[in-house]
Order: C-alpha cells, then structure tokens, then sequence
C-alpha cells in the first residue's frame, strides 16, 4: 500500500491505475498530485480516463483542482473530460473560470468532438488549452514533458516541486509506451518512479505501444530511481506477474499501484 502522505507533503493520489479500460478494483488512468505553497493546496490532475471524475470527486473539490495534464488523447486517459466540462459549465454555482490544461496538439478538437461541440467554441471558454512544448510551472510544480514511443502523440513527464521535508523531490511518469531513450530522461534519478507495465514478457507483444513489467524494471533500474510504483496493467492480466517481473531485475523499493494509494514523493 502507499505511504500516507502529511499535509504539507508534496504527494500523489492515485485516482485510477487501471490499464486500457476500467476495472473492478480501479478506474481508468488518473493521478492527483498536490504540493503545498503560498498557504494552500495546489492540484495537478494528470490524465483523466474513463470513470476517474466519480472517483476524483473523493479525494479533492474537482473545482478546486489548479490543472489538468493528459500525457495522450486515448479514451482511457482523456474521455473523462467530457463530463469534468460539465461539472465547470453547468455547476449550480455557475461556470467555473477557465482552468489550464496541457495535451498533445489538437487536444481541444479530440474533447470537442468527444462531446459533439461545435468546433467555433468547443470547450475553450471551460478550459485553456496549451500544447506539451518544453517545460512550465504550475504554482509550485515544474513540468517537463518528453515525446514518448505510442501509437498516437504522448507524452511522460517529470513533475518536481520544493518540500519543506526534503528539498527538491520529483515524480517520474511514464504515460503509455513502448521502450523509448526518453524514457531513462523521464526516470532518471527520480523519487518515485510511475510506470506503466501493459504486457507480460516474453508474450508476441506489439512494438511502440507498451512496456512489459520487467522493462519497467529495467528502466528503474537504469534510471537509479528511489522507488518504482508499477501501473496501467489492465484487467486481464495478473497485476502480481508485473510486479512479480519487475522485481526480478530492478531490486529497489517497488509495488503496484492501487486506486486510493497516497505517496509522499
């Protein structure tokens, strides 16, 4: 299970871990990273998949998250979306102020027309659209994006913020991929590693569309990460094989994410 994270950790939530599509235990991809500064709480959303909305919806207001970051425009990332514009447009506390969110290129056109919207106005009066180009802040979070190996534009991304606790301290995130050089830039040195592991190794896996538990380790390993927090492995799979693989050549601290988990990075 994940660490309970202090008030004034910088920390992440894990919202939904679950590969592809949703499963019993978990929704589609969705992580909650938060950090304390100038005397509150900032919220990143990153990605925001299939059921994640109801499940955010226990962990933070949604109309107090600061950003929302998808790494890629596959439903199981983004579609939730669609309903996080309703909730800004027609809460009864009236439309909500336009919030940033950073995707791949034609972001506000794949939400647009997930919801049948005109693309005259789409979602922009809800939500600023920027695309992933080089590094930014947000409050006291510094981004940076790196292109990664799928089969549509995605992206991983380092996010990293000053603690109190600890200085510096970065979250890794791989997003979905194949094995990719950008990929050791992602997790080098990182506190937490958060990795996706989608396929068994040693099955006929597709090229350039995931990576298997034990490359996840691998690329842990190689990376010199703190701790690896394995996710994205989808129902059909046997979550304990990933992490069974990943163990096998990575020998750091490592588990498997699970809906409601809380880390301090």
């Amino acid at each position: 299970m994940g660490s309970q994270a202090t008030a004034t950790s910088f920390r992440l939530t894990v919202v939904g871990c679950s590969g592809s599509y949703p499963g019993p235990e978990s929704p589609a991809s969705c992580y909650l990273v938060q950090a304390e500064r100038d005397g509150r709480t900032w919220s990143l959303v990153v990605d925001l998949g299939n059921g994640a909305l109801g499940a955010l919806q226990r962990y933070v207001d949604p109309l107090e998250v600061d950003a929302v970051l998808l790494s890629h425009l596959h439903a199981d990332h983004c579609v939730d979306m669609t309903s996080y514009y309703v909730l800004r447009k027609y809460h009864p506390r009236g439309t909500q102020p336009q919030i940033p969110v950073w995707g791949p290129s034609g972001t506000d056109v794949r939400l647009a027309n997930a919801y049948d919207l005109p693309m005259e106005t789409g979602m922009r009066e809800e939500f600023e659209f920027h695309t992933f180009d080089g590094a930014f802040t947000v409050g006291p979070f510094e981004i940076e994006p790196f292109a990664v190996d799928h089969p549509v534009e995605a992206y991983g991304m380092r996010i990293s913020a000053e603690t109190e606790e600890s200085g510096r301290r970065t979250l890794a995130y791989s997003g979905d991929t194949g094995l990719t050089p950008s990929l050791l830039e992602i997790a080098a040195d990182a506190d937490l590693f958060l990795c996706e592991a989608s396929f068994r190794h040693g099955d006929d896996n597709p090229p350039s569309l995931h990576l298997s538990g034990t490359e996840c380790g691998e690329v842990a390993a190689k990376g010199k990460v703190k701790r690896l927090v394995i996710t994205h492995v989808p129902p059909w799979h046997d979550a304990q094989g990933m992490l069974s693989e990943s163990l096998a050549v990575f020998d750091g601290p490592t588990e498997l994410a699970a809906q409601g988990a809380v880390y301090g990075i």
